[in-house]
Order: structure tokens, then sequence, then C-alpha cells
């Protein structure tokens, strides 16, 4: 089956507004889609395409990229090669997996100069210094990040966008669901969070009878893919990348969910671990989250990069990165879950799947803890803040992540009696219907989209 992605329409985007004068970079993690998306892209909008895996290319396709003083040559070369004509101003050729061969990235300077054919990239990994040493980076790319299936595109695969419609609408009206249609939508969203949105997990799910077996088992080849980037492309600090990797469950099991590097390495401090986190952030695997200090005055400007959460990029893969072979095809997990019963564990997958969300809106991760001297302990947590991103008329928009029915908010109005004027809404992502109380905004996590989507 072929899930049907909007990113798709960024390309259609990119193909009219800059006709050939930029190639278009594709950044993701691995197994994210790129790939198929690239392909798809260029049968339906080409007259011919040619796509180069550098993953398997040939040395004569490689060496190839010698030809850019002969364009004429090196596009002579793709074309035999590939058995594939190229038609001026209406061909697409694809660099897939570009990271593994850097001069690829560096000729798209000449390549769209020269003005014949369109360019796309597809690539993880891309800002690693070890891709990018040697290469001076083209100025003439477009990038777009790509990240897992989302909520709405799975709920359209399942044929469920009437109901995807209707949530939509409640939201513009601020009215909440019927109490059936919300009861279908949490059922909805808990099994979006199981199976995650990685593209073969889904159609292994969808494909196979809604079997979360079959789904797990595509999310465990992942799992173990990103283990094997990781020994490979980390190089001198794999070791810290993988213990991060690993323990992210652990972290996020806590009350608190921070990185806790006391936990991999006595005596660790984050000046030693800036480039394992990078390389979790920039390999798309992982979505880091940063302490901001003073919300007043800019994210950005008070992030204290000692205190960090790390959450996993699709929620899907933290299940099985989460949970044992055995818990998983005993079946009990997933009933506990769809149950909504899974207690402690619940609170870390619903916060992922919420970060996770505004990740895949371009937005960088924040939150924010008080510490009480008096109290020895915090006193306030906000799990994400949100902005307007307005510069002249700054707000703030705290949010609260709550997987149970039963809950209080003494964090939120401690934060608006702090934070008063820079506040705009407050928000708590629950498992209830839509509601409006106190000045907060009560939303059920299959609506945090409506709110905060592209």
């Amino acid at each position: 089956m072929e899930i049907q992605r909007k990113v798709y329409n960024k390309l259609l985007a990119w193909k009219k507004e800059c006709n050939g004068s930029k190639a278009l970079m594709i950044e993701g993690a691995r197994r994210i889609g790129k790939s198929t998306l690239a392909e798809k892209f260029g049968k339906e909008n080409y007259k011919s395409y040619i796509l180069i895996d550098f993953n398997k290319a040939s040395k004569k396709i490689k060496d190839n990229f010698e030809n850019l003083l002969n364009l004429d040559l090196f596009f002579q070369t793709l074309s035999l090669e590939y058995n594939t004509k190229l038609f001026n101003r209406n061909s697409l050729i694809i660099f897939d997996e570009i990271q593994k061969f850097p001069r690829a990235r560096e000729a798209i300077k000449y390549l769209v100069q020269d003005g014949r054919y369109d360019y796309i990239e597809t690539g993880s990994l891309i800002s690693i210094k070890e891709n990018v040493n040697e290469i001076t980076i083209p100025s003439e790319e477009r990038k777009l990040k790509m990240y897992p299936v989302t909520l709405e595109e799975f709920m359209t695969a399942k044929g469920e966008e009437l109901l995807l419609e209707y949530i939509q609408d409640c939201w513009d009206k601020k009215i909440p669901l019927e109490q059936k249609s919300h009861a279908k939508a949490m059922h909805i969203f808990r099994e979006y969070m199981l199976v995650g949105g990685m593209p073969k997990s889904v159609v292994a799910y969808l494909e196979n009878g809604l079997d979360f077996e079959k789904s797990d088992m595509e999310k465990r080849d992942i799992l173990n893919l990103y283990r094997d980037d990781i020994k490979k492309a980390a190089k001198k600090y794999n070791s810290k990348v993988s213990a991060l990797f690993e323990n992210i469950p652990a972290y996020l099991s806590t009350h608190e969910k921070k990185v806790v590097l006391s936990q991999i390495e006595e005596g660790a401090v984050f000046d030693r671990y800036d480039e394992p986190l990078f390389w979790l952030d920039d390999s798309m695997i992982c979505n880091l989250c940063y302490k901001c200090n003073d919300p007043c005055v800019g994210f950005a400007l008070n992030k204290n990069e000692s205190a960090l959460k790390c959450y996993m990029g699709d929620t899907g893969l933290l299940v099985s990165l989460a949970f044992s072979e055995n818990e998983i095809s005993s079946q009990q997990l997933y009933k506990s879950i769809m149950d909504g019963k899974l207690s402690l564990n619940e609170g870390m997958l619903y916060e992922n799947m919420i970060a996770q969300i505004i990740a895949s809106t371009g937005r960088k991760l924040y939150f924010y803890t008080h510490y009480s001297a008096e109290k020895k302990r915090n006193d306030m947590e906000i799990d994400f803040l949100l902005s307007n991103e307005s510069k002249l008329n700054f707000k703030v928009y705290p949010c609260e992540v709550k997987s149970s029915k039963n809950y209080t908010a003494t964090s939120l109005f401690a934060f608006k009696d702090k934070f008063g004027k820079k506040i705009d809404t407050s928000y708590i992502i629950h498992p209830k219907n839509l509601s409006f109380e106190d000045g907060i905004v009560k939303l059920p996590p299959y609506m945090f989209h409506c709110a905060f989507g592209e």
C-alpha cells in the first residue's frame, strides 16, 4: 500500500518556485521514506528520472563526477548506465543517500548552474563534520526535513478522513467531539502511538489485519539498523552515542525525564557529550529538548545545554526500544496501552508523542523547571514551551502533558503567576475531550496538531 505524505506538496512547491534554480535536499532519519517520496515525485512529475543510490553506485558512476568540466559526457554516462533518456527541463536526477558520497553534493553547484535538469538529494547525517569536512556546501540547495508519518497521515491510511475532518471542525468551532467519536479518535491515537510513523511499520500493521506484532518486527529491524549506523558513523564517540540511545527509555521513565549522564559514566559532564548528543539530534533518530532558564526573552537565548531531555524521533520505535519482544508478543502490553492502563510508562509515551508532533512542525523543543531551595525540589515543571515566534510581541504557550484523567494544574498556575504578561494561552493535553477551564485549553492528543500543526 502507498501512504499519502503531506510533504509531497512541498516538493511540488519547490519545483514550481525554483524552476531548476535550486536543488532540493531532503533530510531525515533512515527508513523515513525519503527515497520512496523522491522516486514517486520523479515518476509523477517528469518525463524521466534517474535515481543514483550511493549505497550501491558503481565505481564508474562515482568516477563520473570527475567529468564535471565536460557535462555532456557526464550526462551521457548517467543516461547509458541507467538506461534512461534525459530530457531538457523535463528530467529529474535523484542523488540518494548522498552522505555516502559528499563529492556528489559538492557537484550540485555546477549541475544546477548548467540548468538542464532538476535535482533532489536525500540523506541522513547531512551536517556531521565527517560528511562535509572536505567539500564546499552548495548555496544552490534548498533544505527540507522529513519526519515520520503523522497521525493525520495514519488516519488517512486507515480510511478515517471523515473523522479527521470532524476533529478539525470541532477545533475550529471550539466544541468537544461527540463522545463516541472521541472514544474512537482516542483508540486510533493509541494505535498510532504503538505502531509509530515509520512507513514500513505502518504498512505491516495495516496490511496484516492490524497486527501489532508484525509492526514490531519492522521496528526492531529499524532499531538494529540505527545501532549499526551508530557503530559505523559515530566513530570516535560511538560508545557514548550508543549508551545515550539505549538509555532513552530509562530517562523518559523517570519523573523529570532528563538525561542523567552519571547513569552512563561516573563523573561524566555535558562538555564531553556535546558531539554524541549532536549526532543523535542530527541523525533525526532523536529530538532533543532543552531547558529554557527564562522564557520571557526567547527560548534559544536562554537555553541551558546541561539540562535536556532526549525523546525518540518516533514513538513507535520508543515502544519497541523500551519493551522486550516477549512483552510485545504476549499482547498484554498492547491491551494495557489500548485500554489506557499502562500507568507509569504511558506518561512517557504520551510526552514523546507530543514532542514528536512539535518537532515535525520544525519547532525546537524547550521545557521549563523551577527549583525551590526551600522545598528542596522542583516546584514548577512545564513539559513544553511554545511561542507565537513573534519578535515584536513575543508570547508563550506553556503545555503540560497528562496521560491520566485525574491530575492537577499547579505548575501551569504557578508559571502564569511568574510570567503572566508573556503568556498567551496555557494548554493541557489529556485523554479527555476538549474543554476550557480556568483559562486553560484542555485538549485531547488527537487534536494537538489542530492547535500547533503546520
